[in-house]
């Protein structure tokens, strides 16, 4: 096999390219958007804290006015003043439940934001970065968006199961086989000597151009859908990288 030098060092710059652009643009702006929602969060925080002083003042001051009222009416009425006392615990004893409560979903209500909103930055960053390695793949050279995948794609037809490949040759072989590019006589003759090897029968194979394949092949048959090819694989590692908000 001839291996084209300058196509691959084409797509080392590439690469390279990918790499400078995911630093720059994607990992920065990221570290940006948790460092602003660290700081709502700090803010969420500090509101919840002042809410609880609030409160702890509150009940300070409702225990203060209860002691003057009893000690006013300690003299007379001594059964009065043990029946405010007993209220007045009463109500600190709520007003401190009533508080931990507040306090408690607060903090709740703070984590279950930051969680959510880490999860939709973790989203955003994982779509960005596809959608980035997509842009940079459709700069690939023409002549190297086909070489090498049929060998693979000729493996993962040999690699189904017996009873799906003597449906496929019940059919008839018949292929079509979706391509970023036109082939060459030469290169489509190759494609279906492998396919024929593989499913051990003469391959019919029809070609649809599609530029959405980006690089590599994509062959359909009645029985069969085998997708070897970057736009495949980079919707597998999108849907890896979201998993986690649909588990």
């Amino acid at each position: 096999m001839h291996i084209d030098w300058w196509t691959l060092g084409l797509q080392a710059v590439n690469v390279l390219i990918l790499v400078w652009l995911l630093g720059r643009f994607l990992f920065r702006p990221v570290a940006d958007i948790i460092a602003a929602r660290q700081a709502e969060v700090d803010v969420r925080l500090a509101d919840a804290a002042k809410a609880a002083a609030d409160a702890g003042a509150d009940r300070r001051r409702a225990a203060d006015e209860l002691a003057k009222a009893a000690a006013t009416r300690a003299d007379a009425l001594s059964a009065a003043a043990a029946d405010a006392a007993m209220e007045k615990s009463a109500l600190l004893a709520e007003a401190q439940a009533d508080g931990e409560r507040l306090r408690a979903e607060a903090r709740a209500d703070v984590e279950r934001a930051r969680r959510e909103e880490a999860q939709s930055a973790d989203d955003r960053a994982a779509m960005l970065a596809v959608d980035i390695a997509e842009r940079l793949l459709t700069r690939l050279p023409e002549a190297a968006r086909t070489i090498g995948f049929d060998d693979d794609l000729a493996a993962q037809i040999a690699a189904l199961p017996a009873p799906t490949l003597a449906a496929v040759r019940a059919d008839g072989a018949q292929f079509l086989l979706r391509t970023p590019r036109a082939l060459s006589d030469a290169a489509l003759g190759a494609v279906r000597d492998k396919l024929s090897a593989a499913i051990g029968a003469p391959a019919q194979v029809s070609v649809e151009v599609d530029p959405g394949v980006i690089a590599g092949f994509e062959l359909t048959a009645p029985h069969v859908v085998v997708r070897n090819n970057l736009k495949a694989d980079l919707e597998r590692i999108s849907a890896e990288l979201t998993r986690h908000g649909h588990v």
